[in-house]
This record gives structure tokens, C-alpha cells and sequence, in this order.
């Protein structure tokens, strides 16, 4: 079994795969686990930090090789409308902390009913699609990759310095 050692992100240099990873969501956020290629390759995950693998990322391997990403089909929601309902609809979906996918034209999420019924108050043409889920990363995505941990002191106005100022508003569903 090969171990993952190193996320190399879409458009960078890297060396050619010799495999690829169909993973789900899940798996593409796991700290550690194994999953298995295409071709057979059997890859251990350790990551010391949570990643957010994407279609078109590669993992290189301990061994040299490398393997490339692909977001696995997943049963979701997939709302159409006009520019201010999607904007609403963006608005209330963060509201509730749920993960989104913005399209050009469309937000896709992974639904259930409660969401079926919101999206129906907006006014959202809802339909039920099989795709690739990519959510966005979220406002602390660049942060989560260098162990943003909101217990440390930075500036947020004029030099006054906090605890972050989330109160008791945490982000740790990055951390599977």
C-alpha cells in the first residue's frame, strides 16, 4: 500500500498518474483512511491537516508515483433561477452552514427535505441531479490548510487584538 504525501492543486507541475481516485466528498476531506484506484493502487491517507482534494488534484505517492482526483457522482439537489433568487437562496444555505456548489447558473448542495422546502419558499426551480460535488471552501478554506485554529491573537480593527470574535460559532467540520 502506497501513503499519500503530498497534495499537489490543479494547473501546478507534477509528474504524469499512473492511476485514478473516484472519491466521494468524504473521502476527498478525510484526514486519514485508504482508498483504492482505478487501476488497483491501494492509497493510505495521513494528512496532519484537513484537506479539500478537487477533481484534477494529484497525490504523490511515498513510492514516486502519482494518482489523480476525481469527484465521484453523488446523488444532489440542484437549484435554477433568477440572479436575486439564487443570491437569497445562496444567503439562507449559509445560513444554515450547509456546503454549496455556485454554478454559472445554479447552486447545487447535498439536500433533504427541510432543504426541498426552503428552496420551494424562494421560489427555486429544484430538480434532483447525480454529479460531481465540489463545495466551495468556505471563508476560513485558505486559512484551514496552515492550521487556523481560531484560539490565537490577530488584528481585526486598528490594532486591537481578540480571541477571533467568534464566540461560540466554531468551524471544525473541516476536521473528518
Amino acid at each position: 500500500m502506497r501513503r499519500a504525501i503530498e497534495v499537489v492543486g490543479a494547473g501546478k507541475p507534477r509528474p504524469s498518474p499512473t492511476d485514478t481516485l473516484i472519491l466521494t466528498r468524504e473521502q476527498r476531506q478525510m484526514r486519514s483512511g485508504v482508498v483504492s484506484g482505478v487501476g488497483g493502487t491501494q492509497v493510505e491517507f495521513q494528512f496532519s491537516q484537513p484537506v479539500s482534494l478537487r477533481t484534477d488534484d494529484v497525490l504523490l505517492l511515498d513510492n514516486g508515483d502519482a494518482v489523480e482526483v476525481v469527484a465521484a457522482p453523488e446523488p444532489l439537489f440542484e437549484v435554477r433561477g433568477d440572479l436575486a433568487t439564487l443570491v437569497r437562496l445562496a444567503w439562507a444555505l449559509g445560513d444554515r452552514h450547509v456546503q454549496v456548489q455556485f454554478l454559472s447558473n445554479r447552486i447545487r448542495f447535498v439536500g433533504d427535505p427541510a432543504l426541498e422546502k426552503l428552496v420551494a419558499a424562494w421560489r427555486g426551480q429544484l430538480t434532483r441531479i447525480e454529479a460531481p460535488f465540489e463545495p466551495e471552501g468556505g471563508a476560513y478554506a485558505g486559512v484551514l490548510a496552515h492550521g487556523h485554529d481560531h484560539a490565537h491573537d490577530h488584528d481585526h480593527d486598528g490594532g486591537r487584538s481578540d480571541a477571533h470574535g467568534h464566540g461560540d460559532h466554531h468551524h471544525d467540520r473541516h476536521d473528518k
